[in-house]
C-alpha cells in the first residue's frame, strides 16, 4: 500500500510525503504516480504524531464515561497517535490476566497505538507490589498507581527496585493522603472565600521528596505525573542536578489555569492535583522552559455530565484534555512567541516517545507513518459538540484557539479526518 500526501509543510518547506507499507518512504518534492492513494494536504503543516503518556479510557468497567474506541478516536482528533493508558479501571490492571485482557482490548478497539500501564500494587492501594516481572514480560509499558499516592515507603522502595529490574519507568501520582483532609481545591484564599475544603500542596511535595531519595538509592527511572507545585519543580530540578534519573510531566490545565481563576463553585475547575496558586503556575512554566519538566501530558479524565455537575464538594475530580491540548499549547506558547513549534513538538511528541521508549515522535524516512496534519493559523472555538470523547467536562469550552487537526494517520492509515469520525 502506497500513499502520497501532497502539499504539506515540513520544517516550513512545502513537500510531499510518500508512505509505503505503514512507514515514511520519502519526504521530497516528487510526485509518484503509481501510488494507491493520494491525500491533498492543502498546505497544512505535517507533524510527527503526538504522544500522551497519561490518559484514562475507563474501559472496562466505567465505559459510560469513556471506552477504548471513543477515547482513541478522541486522541486521533487531538493529533495523538500514541497514548499510554492508566490502569485504574474495573478490574484494576494488577494481575497478569487483567493485563492480558487489557492489551487485547486495546489492540482490538483502539484506532491509535494504545500502550498499557500496570498497577504498582493490588487495587492501587495495597502494600504488596504486583508481579512486575511477569507484567513486564507481557508488555506493560510502565507501572503506576495513578489516582493514588503510594502511602508506604517500603512499598515504593520495593516497586522501584522491581521497575529498575524490568527497565521500565515507575510513574508516581504523588499525594500523601494524610495531608488531603477531604479537600476539593488547593489551600488558598479562593477556597476560603468559597467555603470549600482545602488540599495542602505539601501533600505533593512531601511525598515527592521521599520518592526522590528512594529513586537515588535504586537508580530507577522515576517519572512524576502531573506535577503542580513550585516546591515540586524545585525538588525535581535539584534531583536532576544530582544525577537522579527523574523526569516529569505537566498538564496544559496546570500551565494555563490557577486557583485565582476559581471565582465560583465550579465543578469544571475540580481536578487532582488541584489548580494551584499563580506562583505555582509561573514555576511550572519556568520549569517547562528550562527543561526541569520534560513533557506535556493531558491526564485526559472523562466523566459523565452528572458527575461533573453541582458543587465541587461532590463532583468527580478531572477534566478531558486530549482533544484540546495541542491547540491550547500552540495558542498560548507558540502564537504568543514564548517558544517555537519545534519546542512544542519536543514536549508533546519526541520527549515522551524517547523517555518511554516508544517507536514514535519522529517525522523521518524509515519511521512509522504516524503523522498529523495541522491547520495552524485558522482560529476556531473549542466546542464540546465537536468532541469525540464521551466526556465533555472541560473548562476550556468556548475558548478561541489555533492549531486544528485536519488529518491523523496511524501506520499510514487514516485514524481521524476533519469532518468525519473515521
Amino acid at each position: 500500500m502506497k500513499t502520497l500526501i501532497k502539499n504539506v509543510y515540513v520544517n516550513e518547506e512545502l513537500v510531499n510525503i510518500l508512505i509505503e507499507d505503514g512507514k515514511i518512504a520519502a519526504i521530497n518534492n516528487e510526485e509518484n504516480e503509481s501510488v494507491d492513494q493520494v491525500i491533498d494536504g492543502q498546505k497544512t503543516t505535517a507533524l510527527p504524531g503526538l504522544v500522551d503518556v497519561h490518559v484514562h479510557f475507563r474501559d472496562p468497567g466505567l465505559t459510560y464515561k469513556e471506552d477504548t474506541e471513543s477515547g482513541s478516536k478522541a486522541s486521533a482528533h487531538g493529533g495523538f497517535t500514541s497514548v499510554c493508558v492508566m490502569p485504574n479501571v474495573k478490574p484494576v490492571v494488577d494481575t497478569s490476566h487483567a493485563l492480558s485482557e487489557q492489551l487485547a482490548l486495546n489492540k482490538a478497539k483502539s484506532v491509535v497505538h494504545a500502550y498499557q500501564y500496570a498497577a504498582i500494587s493490588k487495587q492501587l492501594i495495597a502494600y504488596k507490589t504486583t508481579d512486575f516481572a511477569e507484567m513486564n514480560r507481557l508488555g506493560a509499558i510502565a507501572f503506576t498507581n495513578d489516582g493514588h499516592g503510594v502511602q508506604n515507603a517500603e512499598t515504593m522502595y520495593l516497586a522501584m527496585q522491581a521497575a529498575k529490574e524490568a527497565n521500565k519507568p515507575l510513574v508516581a501520582h504523588v499525594e500523601d493522603d494524610s495531608l488531603i483532609n477531604g479537600g476539593v481545591m488547593n489551600e488558598s484564599d479562593a477556597a476560603q472565600k468559597l467555603g470549600l475544603p482545602e488540599m495542602s500542596p505539601l501533600s505533593e511535595s512531601s511525598q515527592l521528596a521521599r520518592d526522590l531519595v528512594l529513586a537515588k538509592a535504586t537508580g530507577v527511572h522515576y517519572h512524576v505525573a502531573h506535577i503542580s507545585t513550585e516546591e515540586s519543580v524545585e525538588l525535581v530540578r535539584i534531583a536532576k542536578a544530582r544525577g537522579i534519573n527523574v523526569t516529569a510531566e505537566v498538564s496544559p490545565h496546570h500551565l494555563l489555569l490557577d486557583d485565582s481563576m476559581i471565582t465560583t463553585d465550579d465543578p469544571m475547575m475540580k481536578m487532582n492535583p488541584p489548580l494551584r496558586s499563580p506562583e505555582d503556575r509561573k514555576a511550572l512554566i519556568a520549569g517547562l522552559l528550562d527543561g526541569t519538566i520534560d513533557m506535556v501530558a493531558t491526564d485526559h479524565a472523562p466523566h459523565s455530565e452528572e458527575e461533573k455537575s453541582g458543587s465541587m464538594r461532590d463532583a468527580s475530580f478531572g477534566i478531558v484534555g486530549i482533544e484540546t491540548a495541542f491547540s491550547l499549547m500552540y495558542t498560548h506558547f507558540v502564537k504568543n512567541g514564548i517558544v517555537n513549534l519545534n519546542q512544542l513538538i519536543e514536549w508533546m511528541s519526541s520527549n515522551p516517545a524517547n523517555l518511554f521508549h516508544l517507536p514514535a515522535g519522529q517525522l523521518q524516512v524509515g519511521q512509522p507513518a504516524d503523522i498529523t496534519l495541522m491547520e495552524l493559523d485558522q482560529p476556531y472555538q473549542i466546542d464540546a459538540n465537536d468532541f469525540l470523547s464521551k466526556g465533555k467536562n472541560s473548562p476550556f469550552i468556548g475558548e478561541q484557539v489555533c492549531g486544528k487537526t485536519k488529518l491523523t494517520l496511524v501506520d499510514g492509515n487514516i485514524a481521524y479526518q476533519d469532518g468525519s469520525e473515521e
